[in-house]
């Protein structure tokens, strides 16, 4: 049985041997790779690393790291797997045993993708993501979490953000040059700055006033061509960023971005979503994430 996941949160089953014992972490480091949190974690014995996604709404393990080392996991359904530029049916894999934030995991319904290289084991999202509040301390590298409940992020929250009641995941509402309010999924595994549907950038002739390049860049399941341009300034919660990188799909090229104009068997409809932001914007500030009552505080290290 093949179960969608365009609308819907799949449920991942996590035993926390040692979390639930705390109100706040040590703060655990991480490496920025190609724009993406990269963790350390460990695999049957074998230390690799886990890239945080927080506009995934599943948690993934790597068919190349499987491969590389022979292993074998219980096998259960498949999964849609929706990319930007296409779906795909994914094998889900059962009790895989994780040592990650120096605490034992055991992790259910990891569908097998290709995450590049076999160093890269898992892919966290939703799952995790909701399970805690998460801080994300970018500019030094380091996050941690909070007991949920050990912070009122409704009274701190400084930027609008709420979890989609369509696709169920993160949106803030975010200016775009002065010119326009936009909802765009907070996404932690865009290592870009913003991607957008390609109209927000035409109605406006942002193409045309600051130029533009094309690209290749890959999606989860397939690769597209955009189109990159340079925003003079986008306001992020109380912060205002300059020259900040904008891709839109190229002329002709399909593309989903999850909000109410995407075909779902859901009735709930959701915000009209018109993009995504990720690093090149997340990169400046430290983020404290409600993943799943929908609260951010933007931040600078100072402000910790």
């Amino acid at each position: 049985m093949r179960k969608t996941i365009i609308k819907t949160l799949p449920l991942f089953s996590f035993l926390l041997f040692s979390l639930n014992a705390f109100a706040v972490t040590n703060w655990v480091n991480f490496e920025i790779i190609n724009g993406h949190i990269n963790l350390p974690v460990t695999i049957k014995g074998i230390e690799g690393r886990a890239i945080l996604d927080s506009g995934a709404q599943l948690n993934a393990i790597n068919l190349s790291f499987i491969n590389r080392h022979g292993f074998e996991f219980p096998k259960g359904g498949k999964v849609n797997v929706e990319g930007i530029y296409g779906t795909e049916t994914r094998r889900l894999f059962n009790n895989v045993q994780v040592k990650l934030f120096n605490t034992d995991l055991e992790l259910d319904n990891l569908a097998g993708l290709r995450l590049g290289h076999h160093e890269v084991q898992l892919l966290l999202g939703a799952g995790l993501l909701e399970q805690f509040i998460f801080q994300i301390d970018y500019p030094n590298n380091r996050l941690r979490l909070f007991e949920r409940g050990s912070v009122d992020l409704a009274k701190l929250e400084n930027i609008q953000m709420q979890i989609d009641r369509g696709s169920g995941q993160p949106i803030v509402k975010v200016d775009l040059n002065g010119e326009k309010n936009a909802w765009l999924i907070l996404d932690t595994g865009n290592n870009g700055g913003l991607f957008l549907k390609r109209t927000m950038a035409t109605d406006s002739n942002w193409l045309e006033s600051y130029g533009s390049q094309s690209s290749i860049i890959a999606g989860v399941n397939n690769i597209g061509t955009v189109d990159n341009f340079r925003l003079p300034e986008v306001k992020f919660g109380p912060f205002t960023i300059e020259n900040v990188q904008v891709s839109v799909p190229a002329e002709g090229q399909a593309e989903s971005i999850s909000g109410q104009d995407q075909v779902s068997f859901s009735r709930i409809k959701g915000k009209n979503i018109k993009g995504l932001v990720g690093y090149d914007v997340l990169k400046h500030f430290v983020l404290t994430i409600d993943y799943k009552s929908g609260h951010l505080h933007v931040g600078l290290p100072e402000d910790i």
